[in-house]
């Protein structure tokens, strides 16, 4: 039996090119019953990205349709393109006991806590606006146009950083990703995560006999 009843949400923000997808897929090749939740998106895939492995790549129709169905735990609209998560797949995951990552965006993320006040939020930042700025550039994944409006964007993305649990700062990518495994590790620790039915077959029934 595990001690644990179900999975834990964590919801993970931060301005395009702070490096957030690299760490959310480093952490999970690290820790043992951790999962991404593959979002949705109606963007174009970038170069290398592969269909239900980075995103799941659908038309616009597509998305309104899961939309009207309640197909999502939330949604928004990002530069032009709608993002949601998948109630089904994150339900599923954490229903399985996984502890589930979720990629979403500030605007998401408001979404959320409504619905799951329980959730831990997380917060990814750059070292500074410069380093960010670079980020994007070497990425040559954009146009100088778009580069400028995920700049702008990211400046109030930054601002809702006091609404988050926590807060990592990605200069030396090791060091933050210590820091992100620290913060699950201590949450699995947590009284109020344990398995009461756990408790009573390792622990509580045994004192009956």
């Amino acid at each position: 039996m595990q001690k644990k009843s179900r999975g834990s949400l964590y919801i993970v923000s931060a301005p395009s090119g702070a490096g957030k997808t690299t760490l959310c897929r480093r952490l999970i090749e690290k820790m043992p019953d951790l999962r991404f939740s593959v979002s949705y998106t109606t963007r174009r895939p970038r170069r290398g990205e592969v269909n239900d492995v980075d995103y799941t790549f659908v038309s616009t129709d597509e998305f309104r349709d899961l939309i009207e169905h309640n197909g999502f735990l939330e949604w928004a609209e990002v530069h032009g393109e709608l993002y949601g998560t998948s109630r089904k797949r994150t339900e599923m995951l954490a229903e399985e006991g996984y502890d589930v990552i979720l990629d979403i965006d500030v605007q998401g993320a408001a979404q959320l806590r409504k619905e799951h006040e329980n959730g831990i939020y997380i917060f990814i930042l750059p070292p500074s606006f410069d380093v960010l700025k670079e980020r994007l550039l070497k990425r040559m994944t954009d146009s100088g146009t778009e580069i400028e409006k995920r700049l702008k964007r990211a400046i109030d993305e930054i601002r809702t950083y006091p609404a988050y649990d926590y807060v990592i700062i990605n200069d030396i990518l090791e060091e933050a990703l210590g820091e992100f495994e620290a913060i699950i590790v201590c949450h699995r620790a947590r009284a109020t995560v344990i398995d009461p039915l756990w408790m009573e077959e390792m622990f509580f029934t045994r004192e009956e006999q």
